[in-house]
């Protein structure tokens, strides 16, 4: 896998809308087809794309997107910040068009500038598992991976991988 230098949003953006046709066409292909070794595939180069990656020189995600928060990181965040659950939600959620919980700014109020993260240790489940190119039935979530190629270097970079296997 080649070096992984895509770590500006709007640079990222530009190199995701070149490959758009090719990145289409491939997951319509994995979706009709669902390989039987996808989970494997994208496990493989997940590994091998986060060897060469470190997510502190990039922070897209935190910076332009709002993982979506269950009631338990409500729980878990409020904690952390030492505050109730109600006021947590109303300092920092709202709800959005597809009635989850998300925060109501990017960046996310708790990316530092140095791209670490205030509240590590306790971030909701949806930032624990980004990008999802570990998870199992890989296939489930192809259109939110398609999705992540504007957003995330790694998942640009496997489906640049993607396309040469499939």
């Amino acid at each position: 896998m080649e070096h992984i230098p895509y770590n500006k949003p709007e640079k990222l953006k530009e190199f995701s809308n070149n490959r758009k046709q090719d990145f289409t066409l491939l997951f319509k292909k994995l979706k009709a087809k669902k390989p039987k070794n996808l989970d494997d595939v994208f496990h493989e180069l997940h590994d091998e794309a986060f060897d060469q990656f470190d997510c502190l020189t990039c922070a897209n995600c935190c910076s332009t997107i709002s993982p979506m928060i269950t009631e338990k990181d409500v729980e878990r965040l409020a904690k952390h910040m030492r505050m109730k659950a109600v006021d947590f939600i109303a300092q920092y959620l709202y709800i959005d068009e597809d009635k989850d919980y998300v925060f109501q700014q990017t960046p996310c109020p708790f990316l530092m500038s140095d791209n670490y993260c205030m509240v590590y240790e306790d971030r909701p489940k949806a930032c624990r598992e980004y990008p999802h190119t570990d998870r199992k039935r890989m296939y489930q979530i192809l259109d939110l991976t398609h999705k992540n190629c504007r957003v995330c270097p790694v998942v640009f970079c496997i489906t640049e991988e993607l396309v040469k296997k499939f």
